[in-house]
């Protein structure tokens, strides 16, 4: 007989392992790379009671890749060998078993996982970073033009992009490897101070974990930074997984389908939360459903999410039922059409004049 064991929303956090805020060690200096003006610029941040602390992301101010646009993974090793996980792959093997099926027809919201990305979904991330642009400007002596195009440049374009064809502070490599390690410390010193998420969000969560549904975030931040700022946050127990920079995820969909796996839920049956269109694109590729925000990016950019809300107060656990109310198995599947014969035409072989 097919067995299974069952994995809710109240299953141990992925974050028991790391030392609650009673028991970190003392300040430690973090030294970014690159020197600044002739001194090496450090930012005094707590410590998590990790011997070393991992390397900065780069994919901060980094126009990042959309991915799966075919269905295509990544790779992942086990000890008998790679073993290339796609999006149709984890269709197949996450299958439910048995009992699964019958605790879900029992409570249907549980067979449900969501994807929250952390850019102002989970955090107000473009304050972070307009702040980094703002402060960098101060210390050069530049000024940032107001216009809107530039604001949209430096929140959601590369930095080197920004620096040459948008502010053209300057061409020259190593001032440009200067101005973006400065500039990734200011955004790091602005994170370490956020202590709140986005509105209406802690309540939406509450509701989720009532109703049994198992959460994951995905980020392109190191997992020690995500830790510290879920637990600043106090969002750390409503996550049961966590996708950081850690996983080595080469584009956005592949970090959605790495939190599927960890929820140990079909992408068929996941549905993430973005703010950008490329979120919700990549979000479609791995055959999830999307449910956007609209804020950073305005309505009429997000058309193709499956759900658009201004805020997560106009959200309810029965909006996610709704999303799969036309899933079955046979829908979207090819379909044969039916034809009907007509009668063959009546021959007229006499003709009668009146």
């Amino acid at each position: 007989m097919e067995s299974c064991s069952f994995r809710t929303a109240a299953s141990p956090s992925p974050f028991s392992s790391a030392p609650s805020s009673s028991s970190r060690a003392p300040c430690s200096s973090l030294r970014f790379p690159g020197p600044r003006n002739g001194r090496q610029m450090g930012v005094r941040r707590r410590a998590s009671g990790f011997d070393a602390f991992p390397p900065l992301p780069g994919k901060v101010f980094v126009d990042e890749a959309i991915g799966a646009e075919y269905g295509e993974g990544f790779e992942t090793f086990r000890m008998d060998g790679p073993l290339k996980v796609d999006v149709d792959y984890l269709n197949e093997k996450l299958q439910e078993c048995f009992l699964q099926r019958i605790r879900h027809a029992m409570k249907p919201d549980e067979a449900f996982g969501l994807i929250f990305s952390w850019d102002n979904v989970i955090a107000d991330t473009d304050s972070l970073k307009l702040d980094a642009w703002r402060q960098l400007a101060l210390e050069e002596g530049k000024d940032i033009p107001s216009a809107a195009h530039v604001r949209k440049s430096i929140l959601h374009g590369a930095a080197d992009h920004v620096l040459r064809k948008v502010l053209y502070w300057t061409k020259e490599e190593g001032q440009m490897e200067k101005l973006k390690a400065r500039l990734i410390e200011l955004y790091y010193e602005n994170l370490f101070k956020l202590d709140t998420p986005v509105e209406g969000l802690r309540e939406w969560l509450d509701a989720v974990q009532t109703a049994g549904i198992p959460c994951a975030v995905a980020s392109s931040l190191d997992r020690r930074c995500m830790v510290e700022a879920l637990d600043r946050m106090a969002l750390s127990k409503y996550f049961k997984a966590i996708v950081t920079d850690e996983d080595d995820m080469e584009s956005i969909a592949h970090r959605f389908l790495s939190a599927a796996m960890k929820l140990d839920r079909k992408p068929t049956k996941c549905v993430v939360f973005e703010d950008d269109p490329r979120g919700v694109t990549a979000a479609h590729n791995c055959t999830m459903m999307a449910v956007a925000l609209i804020g950073a990016h305005p309505a009429y950019e997000l058309v193709q999410a499956d759900l658009a809300v201004a805020k997560y107060s106009k959200l309810s656990v029965i909006n996610l039922r709704r999303l799969f109310a036309n899933k079955g198995t046979s829908f979207m599947d090819l379909q044969k059409q039916i034809i009907e014969k007509s009668p063959p035409k009546r021959r007229l072989t006499v003709d009668t004049i009146f």
